[in-house]
């Protein structure tokens, strides 16, 4: 194998004269190119080139190509070069034919490969009006006008070269105008087509940056692509990032310290901060640019980060979303916060959705509403943005996921810091979860170790928190037995640490093959596998919607899902071809170049800037105040601190001596049904809580204990000594198990959890054709209504439904009347749960008839136990008979909590605001608005207590009280974030006002 002194890469101009330079001074010389000439030889005339007055670029090539061939070089012409390697004393040039061409120093002259725009006209008019190089070509288009397509820094770098050799033209604003890609890139008008080279045709104008600009280019002389703009961040003094935040563990984390670190480095003289998301009590040891934290379920604390905000005039804010993130059902909180901001907000979307759920789908669209800007990371994400939700084209904008800017290195170099010098390395990084889908690499390995024994697997990554606080350790010891069982175990590596960014670029750096087998395509993002194309790997990857697109044009390989065969036969592959291989990496390296930090945030800055330049031309905005008439009530915090009080491990007691929990009454059916209610749907206020698991354990069980499975009813009353005093419980306790039962079907994830509750649903459904209570057949039909949310395809299920539907639309249209429109001839308790129940059914089953009736009587309710503008319950000290006397007490918490229920169907049933006002009343009545002005819940200890007397409150705190007032409050809370565009208003347009197209139109995004 020959040894060069000098290898140099690229025959153009610089690399021809470095080759003759180096051969003059007796040094073994090879040139390796994939042409001779580069650029300059498909330039048709030069004017400027030093020494020489007016020459064609051909003819200045072969020039310089024979004084290089008068001199004793060599040529490997026709490769292309595709990695280096650093060998002992030498450096190795790999091209992509195979070959190795050695040097004692490498000079690297390889020029830019021009970057073509790809549209009608150009490949015509090359060299006769679209050139590529304004240092060469400018000359041509002298005293006329030109476009510079292009506004980084070689862009700019062209401008100031041809500043002073073209006709003088005005100047824009900065980043002002955009070329579309569809846009006809051809002749002035007038102009026809000249086929002399010696008359190139004059192109359309389009100025792109301001002349201050270019001359502060030009005084800084400064020749680099990761130029530091002074403009990008001209007028944004604060920017507010909003997301999870290093040290806290997560992609989304890693992905905002990372975003800060780069805007702020690409703009110094703007301030960027972060307000964090917390998801543990305490929250993290976070740096100083988080300046703001809030508890993810804390619904109060989304009001105080927007007044935060606000107050310190923030320019820009900019959100990472990602669902599970944010509090509220479906991450719903979040919409409260952004409501109320006065700035531009742009929000990268880490998350998109082909199927989402009608809530991801309700609140992605009102997140859309509430944003200036919508940063996808793929273009993918922006197609499904437009078809699924409804997102305007111009809203959007696509912006790599950033990596860091990494060297181009032979992986061998890395691999003695691990300890896997010699061996071929396969990697795996990331948080660790089931739906990686490591299990199928794990099964790939047998395969490849058969054929090469040296194979070593890498799986980098500690388990995900969420995974590890439900499951602990289970999927990685369930990997780690069937690599020993597969007899593998030796060449498997489990690295159980989250790693800093620079031992991460070391374990990347040692990959020969990067693999990423998940085992779902509903993946629109992926850092992990952005940071292996941007460090340069060989990648096999399983086809979701990312790797599909960025491994596209062989940036790698795609195996189908769970299929462990097709993954060794990948690797294998690339492990026999080493030359494709390479040329693969530097495929995906170049293709990453795009991505790296310093690109992605100018990209930022840039959208940042549009947010604000059209928030500023859009006239006739105000910010309204908010009356405290018009605001919703301020919630309390969920507290389920007296829940857990009366909660032993059978279940929940009935009753509580003041708030000390009465053990001589036991328990009953009816509070552990309604427990479980609260155990299903508490996890939506609180995602962040893993101890409502185990609360919704305990009450399943004491269901499942209270549960004849020879009758399929519930027994209701279980004294301390836990034998029940009874085989068959109250009508109402039958219907109450079942509406927790539905409620636990609807919104578990605990698949164990689900069984359970499935199989006593099922055991106790058929009795509910039976019951004749009305509150009974109520509350069967909400647990059936809540079931086939969850199982639509039920046909029994749906029939009983039916049934008891219209048992319960007779009962209306046989007793009641115009002037009393109550099915029974007496008002009592839980009454809001039969209209609600009419409301929810005729609502699914498309009865208009069942929903006119239910708001009828919801609204006599309604009217009837209101006075004096605050919520009066029936009392149960005598109730109200038709034609008689309403008992004014004693005033029971369950009547608010089930005209609540109903009021909040109710308004999402009609969509009036009418009857969230309602509610609002009903839950305001816990919070001292009612007779005696007294709280009925205990702010301290989070019980309620259990009544209003004439002479004050009951200070018993029992279990049915305290359900009542826990089921409101969440139901508060959630109706809260529901409502939170409607009543949280952030820039409200007045219809006068009128747009104004500025520059920006017909930008593309």
């Amino acid at each position: 194998m020959a040894i060069y002194d000098v290898v140099v890469i690229g025959a153009g101009p610089a690399g021809l004269v470095a080759a003759l330079h180096a051969a003059r001074k007796n040094l073994k010389t090879a040139i390796v190119s994939l042409d001779i000439g580069g650029q300059v030889g498909t330039t048709r005339e030069l004017t400027n080139y030093p020494g020489v007055r007016q020459i064609g670029g051909p003819d200045l090539v072969q020039e310089m190509y024979e004084q290089v061939r008068e001199h004793d070089v060599d040529e490997v012409v026709g490769e292309r070069v595709i990695g280096l390697r650093l060998m002992p004393g030498i450096v190795a040039c790999d091209t992509e034919s195979g070959k190795e061409v050695c040097g004692r120093a490498v000079i690297i002259a390889s020029g830019a490969q021009k970057r073509e725009l790809g549209i009608p006209g150009e490949h015509e008019l090359k060299g006769r009006g679209v050139v590529y190089c304004s240092t060469c070509d400018g000359p041509l288009f002298r005293n006329l006008s030109i476009a510079i397509v292009g506004g980084g820094n070689s862009g700019l770098e062209a401008a100031l070269e041809m500043d002073g050799v073209t006709a003088p033209r005005p100047f824009r604003p900065p980043c002002c105008a955009r070329v579309k890609p569809s846009i006809r890139f051809g002749f002035s008008p007038g102009a026809a087509p000249s086929s002399s080279p010696s008359s190139p045709p004059r192109l359309q104008s389009a100025s792109i940056a301001c002349r201050s600009l270019y001359l502060q280019r030009r005084t800084m002389n400064v020749n680099s692509k990761n130029f530091v703009d002074p403009s990008l961040g001209a007028g944004l003094n604060k920017v507010a990032l909003i997301g999870n935040h290093t040290p806290r563990r997560c992609g989304i984390a890693t992905f905002t310290a990372d975003l800060a670190d780069a805007l702020t480095e690409q703009a110094p003289m703007s301030d960027f901060w972060t307000i964090a998301m917390n998801d543990v009590a305490g929250g993290y040891d976070y740096p100083q640019r988080v300046r703001f934290e809030l508890d993810e379920s804390r619904l109060t604390d989304y009001r105080l980060a927007a007044e935060f905000l606000n107050m310190n005039q923030v320019d820009v804010v900019c959100l990472q979303h990602e669902y599970g993130i944010f509090g509220g059902a479906d991450g719903r909180y979040i919409l409260g916060l952004l409501g109320e901001l006065r700035m531009p907000v742009v929000t990268t979307l880490h998350t998109v959705l082909k199927e989402p759920t009608p809530g991801q789908l309700d609140t992605l669209r009102k997140l859309a509403d509430l944003s200036d800007r919508l940063i996808v990371l793929s273009e993918t994400a922006g197609t499904l943005l437009q078809e699924i939700y409804g997102v305007p084209e111009e809203k959007i904008a696509f912006i790599h996921h950033g990596i860091p800017d990494v060297a181009f290195v032979d992986p061998n170099y890395y691999k003695d810091q691990f300890g896997v010098e010699g061996r071929r390395v396969i990697l795996t990084f990331g948080l660790l979860s089931p739906n990686k889908g490591i299990e199928h690499m794990v099964r790939a390995l047998p395969a490849i170790v058969e054929r090469y024994p040296d194979t070593v697997y890498i799986v980098l990554g500690v388990t995900h928190p969420h995974v590890l606080r439900n499951e602990g350790e289970a999927y990685r010891l369930s990997l780690q037995q069937l690599a020993k069982s597969l007899g593998v175990d030796g060449n498997i590596i489990f690295q159980n640490r989250f790693v800093d960014p620079q031992e991460l670029r070391e374990f990347l750096g040692a990959a020969d093959v990067y693999v990423t087998p998940y085992v779902n395509e509903a993946q629109i993002s992926s850092g992990t596998l952005a940071y292996a194309m941007g460090s340069g790997k060989a990648i096999v990857s399983t086809p979701y919607w990312y790797a599909a697109e960025m491994l596209s044009v062989e940036r790698g390989r795609l195996v189908p899902f769970n299929d462990s065969e097709a993954i060794s036969r990948q690797v294998l592959d690339l492990f026999d071809n080493p030359v494709e291989a390479n040329a693969m990496r530097k495929r995906a390296y170049l293709f990453g170049r795009d991505a790296v930090w310093p690109e992605v945030a100018q990209q930022y800055l840039r959208v940042f800037a549009e947010a604000k330049a059209e928030r500023n031309l859009q006239s006739g905005y105000t910010f309204h105040l908010r009356t405290l008439q018009a605001e919703f009530a301020d919630v309390p915090e969920l507290n389920l601190g007296h829940l857990r009080r009366l909660t032993d491990h059978t279940g929940i007691l009935q009753h509580a001596t003041f708030n000390v929990p009465d053990l001589r009454h036991g328990y009953c059916t009816d509070d552990n049904a309604r427990a479980l209610i609260v155990a299903a749907l508490a996890e939506k206020v609180t995602p962040g809580d893993t101890t409502i698991a185990s609360l919704r354990g305990t009450y399943l069980a004491f269901l499942q204990y209270a549960l004849v499975e020879e009758t399929g009813r519930f027994r209701n009353f279980l004294p301390y000594d836990r034998h029940f005093v009874e085989e068959t419980g109250s009508e109402d306790s039958q219907g109450r198990a079942l509406w927790g039962l539905g409620v636990t079907i609807r919104e578990s994830t605990d698949q164990g959890q689900l069984g359970l509750a499935t199989s006593l649903f099922n055991q106790a459904m058929p009795n509910a054709e039976r019951f004749t209570d009305l509150r009974t057949q109520a509350m069967a039909l909400l647990g059936l209504e809540a079931y086939l949310e969850r199982f639509s395809g039920d046909s029994e299920a749906k029939r009983l439904r039916n049934h008891l539907a219209e048992r319960l639309l007779h009962s209306f249209s046989s007793r009641a009347t115009p002037e009393w429109p109550w099915p029974e001839a007496i008002v009592t308790y839980d009454n809001g749960k039969i209209p609600h129940a009419l409301l929810l059914a005729g609502h699914s089953m498309e009865r208009d008839d069942m929903i006119e009736v239910g708001l009828r009587a919801l609204e006599w309710l309604v009217d009837l136990q209101t006075e004096n503008g605050y919520f009066v319950p029936v009392g149960s000290n005598g109730w109200y008979t038709r034609d008689g006397h309403r008992a004014r007490f004693d005033q029971q918490p369950l009547e608010a909590h089930s005209l609540i229920d109903a009021c909040i169907t109710a308004n999402a049933v009609t969509g009036d605001e009418h009857w969230v006002e309602s509610a609002m009343l009903a839950f305001q009545w816990f919070l001292g608005q009612n007779d005696l002005g007294a709280l009925l819940y205990d702010p301290r200890g989070g019980g309620c207590y259990d009544g209003l007397q004439p002479d004050g409150v009951n200070l018993n705190q029992g279990a049915e009280s305290t359900l009542a007032w826990l089921l409101s409050s969440i139901q508060m809370h959630m109706l809260r974030a529901d409502r939170s565009l409607a009543h949280l208003p952030r820039l409200e347009k007045a219809e006068s006002a009128a747009i104004v197209a500025g520059p920006t139109a017909g930008a593309d995004r």
